[in-house]
């Protein structure tokens, strides 16, 4: 029997036309900018001009992700229409995905089997060029930079101290490290210089955390360049670039707004990575979805020790937001992975491999409730291999934590599979948090990344490699101690090698990095061998992506 994919599941979908979606999500017309029939752009004016009070904000995060797979974003979205389904009035708010998981190894990120959101072809590929403008602002900083100093340098910067990088959107190994301007004197300053994927770059966090124009041009022109020679930081304003570049962003920074397969509105917007940005979509959507709905469901990248520590001391941090209820996604499949369990092997029942990857999703829920003081439900992402054993094993060792687990069926049911989980978030909403940050932003640089390391991963410590803790030492000199930590690990584990699973313990974490990225408002400390620019794996997906002659694509996950 043929299992349909995503895609074909996709396509087989009627879509409403979005100005019914934008009148069921309670957006008046005079706001709506539509991209075609399925897309809109939703203007912001919407925030100053609304008076109706704001909704509850519900986070969904998970395990440290496995090539089993977790069901994160499929969940988000089936949470929102098992909501709806309950008679709420509940919208979900996404990352854009960027190009290169999607012609990489992950593939599409628009959900799965029956909870997704479509159009999933465009979403998965240029969708509404917001990722397209965020490139061309990047690079023109990176022109403007270059060109000033081909022209004089009155600033009088250091080629070897630049610190912005040009920026693609696709996995290109190739560009992490080049040396540019060759050919003579006037074809440039000859330079070491490098690419970062588009997703890892400053002006996509920036875009992500502004709340409108005048704010967005404020954190461009504060982003930092690179250095003079006396170390003084060259900013982008120093450079007269913010304006064009706000000028390439102000379609960009309106929220896009789609519908899943159930017809729930959803605003999908910006897509910082997790594990080498902050993660989050962005705070204009977020705000957006909780002015129009009575609960907005959103989700945080990769693991919580990763997305959700971000979008809770970070995005919550600087935008004043407070969750109401944390989602924990696992699979049993992937606690076994956990566990010592090859992929291969996953479908056979395997108790001890389980019980031996449970304490990676204990740790998660604990962070939540104890760290962040934040009420917890565990959605089991259910597969057919799952025995009645196995989720025992699950819901009994929560149990144990306090907490309960829901059994998610939404990837072949859609909203209906996800009833027992929303009917839990529901109760969570309604019980008092106590809702608090990992640590002060008015700490010391290495005492915010000690205790991110301490309480969120479990590690012994932070450890500062001689040249990151010259760099903190410079950074609170220039006045930039204050600032929230947005630290670059691995996904893959708690530590920064990702090679230990589940829930390790007396480990480190190597910083080797620190940098500012003065715009979006935060710090990021490099560890381990984390990369901004990925590569693309030995048979990358794009190999099995196609389209025929009626334009239909295949192969899109």
């Amino acid at each position: 029997m043929h299992v349909p994919s995503d895609i074909e599941i996709a396509q087989s979908c009627q879509m409403r036309p979005i100005a019914e979606i934008a009148a069921a999500a309670g957006v008046d017309p005079q706001y709506l900018e539509l991209y075609g029939n399925y897309k809109a752009k939703v203007d912001p004016r919407l925030l100053r001009e609304d008076g109706r009070e704001d909704g509850k904000l519900i986070l969904v995060t998970a395990i440290n992700p496995t090539p089993a797979g977790e069901g994160k974003t499929t969940t988000t979205v089936g949470l929102a229409d098992a909501l709806r389904r309950l008679g709420k009035n509940a919208l979900v708010a996404l990352r854009e995905p960027s190009l290169g998981p999607v012609f990489g190894v992950k593939g599409g990120a628009a959900g799965g089997g029956f909870a997704q959101v479509v159009p999933m072809e465009d979403i998965n590929l240029h969708f509404t060029g917001d990722f397209h403008a965020i490139g061309a602002a990047n690079n023109l900083l990176a022109a403007m930079l270059d060109n000033h100093i081909q022209q004089g340098n009155a600033l009088g910067i250091d080629v070897k101290k630049i610190t912005w990088k040009r920026c693609v959107d696709m996995n290109d190994r190739q560009l992490r490290n080049i040396v540019d301007g060759l050919g003579g004197r006037m074809q440039g300053v000859p330079r070491e210089d490098g690419f970062d994927i588009t997703v890892a770059s400053e002006i996509m966090a920036v875009l992500c955390l502004s709340s409108g124009i005048p704010d967005l041009k404020a954190r461009l022109g504060r982003m930092v360049a690179g250095y003079t020679y006396e170390g003084k930081p060259v900013t982008a304003h120093d450079l007269k670039a913010e304006g064009a570049m706000a000028a390439l962003l102000k379609d960009a920074l309106k929220p896009n707004l789609v519908q899943t397969l159930e017809g729930t509105p959803a605003f999908i917007h910006g897509g910082p990575f997790a594990n080498i940005a902050h993660g989050c979509n962005s705070v204009m959507a977020t705000r957006l979805a909780l002015r129009l709905a009575d609960y907005a469901v959103t989700e945080a990248g990769f693991g919580a020790d990763l997305g959700a520590e971000k979008f809770l001391d970070i995005k919550c941090r600087l935008a004043g937001l407070r969750p109401s209820a944390v989602v924990v996604v696992a699979t049993v499949r992937a606690l076994k992975n956990h566990g010592g369990v090859p992929k291969a092997e996953l479908n056979a029942e395997n108790l001890e491999a389980l019980e031996k990857g449970l304490p990676n999703l204990l740790r998660h829920v604990d962070n939540i409730r104890n760290v962040y003081g934040l009420p917890c439900v565990v959605a089991i992402n259910a597969f057919p291999t799952d025995t009645a054993r196995e989720l025992q094993l699950v819901e009994d060792k929560c149990r144990e934590l306090g907490v309960r687990a829901a059994l998610s069926e939404v990837w072949a049911r859609g909203g209906e599979g996800g009833t027992a989980l929303a009917e839990e978030v529901l109760r969570l909403c309604g019980e008092p948090n106590h809702f608090r940050f990992a640590y002060s932003a008015e700490d010391t640089i290495e005492n915010k990344i000690n205790a991110i390391a301490q309480k969120v991963y479990h590690a012994n410590g932070a450890v500062l490699t001689p040249a990151a803790r010259k760099q903190a030492a410079e950074l609170e000199a220039l006045g930039f101690g204050g600032l929230p930590v947005c630290m670059a690990k691995t996904q893959y584990s708690f530590s920064d090698n990702p090679a230990l699973l589940g829930a390790p313990d007396g480990f480190t974490i190597t910083v080797r990095n620190l940098k500012v990225s003065a715009g979006a408002g935060f710090l990021v400390a490099l560890t381990g061998d984390i990369m901004t620019m990925p590569g693309l794996p030995k048979a990358p997906a794009a190999e099995n992506i196609d389209v025929d002659e009626n334009g239909r694509i295949t192969g899109l996950f």
